[in-house]
């Protein structure tokens, strides 16, 4: 490390950080994407573990909608604390996104596609028939950061 500053590898791994949240937080309400495609966007390929680990190391004070990424399966990706596991769905849900019984989201109907993003998902006759009910927002504090 250089006196009175950070080494090359620490500013290398703070910009990579900053791309992939600055990709985060462009994923719009009731939509998700996986850790691969984040990466991507990011100019990162092959490094979905990075955004995992920046998303992990998420600071406390980043109002950051880290619920919308997911596996590449639609699969929440599981965490040594279950309750994270259970928050990030149900902040989802109350986005708008849908879960099977297995637990996954269609991504089809889902994901984020950045240059298609002002439209909405694609109703399905259960989403249909709730089309009358008021969703619930998520407040900003439950938003910070990814559970760890």
């Amino acid at each position: 490390m250089r006196a009175g500053g950070s080494s090359a590898p620490d500013a290398q791994r703070h910009e990579h950080r900053q791309r992939i949240y600055a990709v985060v937080n462009a994923i719009p309400r009731g939509r998700v994407a996986s850790y691969g495609q984040v990466a991507d966007i990011a100019g990162l390929p092959g490094r979905a573990r990075q955004v995992g680990y920046a998303l992990h190391a998420t600071p406390d004070d980043l109002d950051l909608p880290w619920q919308r990424v997911v596996n590449a399966k639609g699969e929440i990706s599981r965490r040594a604390e279950p309750l994270g596991e259970r928050l990030q769905r149900s902040l989802l849900e109350a986005e708008g996104v849908e879960f099977d019984r297995h637990g996954r989201i269609d991504l089809d109907r889902f994901r984020w596609n950045p240059g298609l993003s002002s439209r909405r998902p694609k109703q399905s006759a259960k989403t249909s028939a709730k089309k009358g009910s008021s969703r619930n927002t998520p407040d900003s504090a439950s938003r910070r950061g990814a559970p760890r």
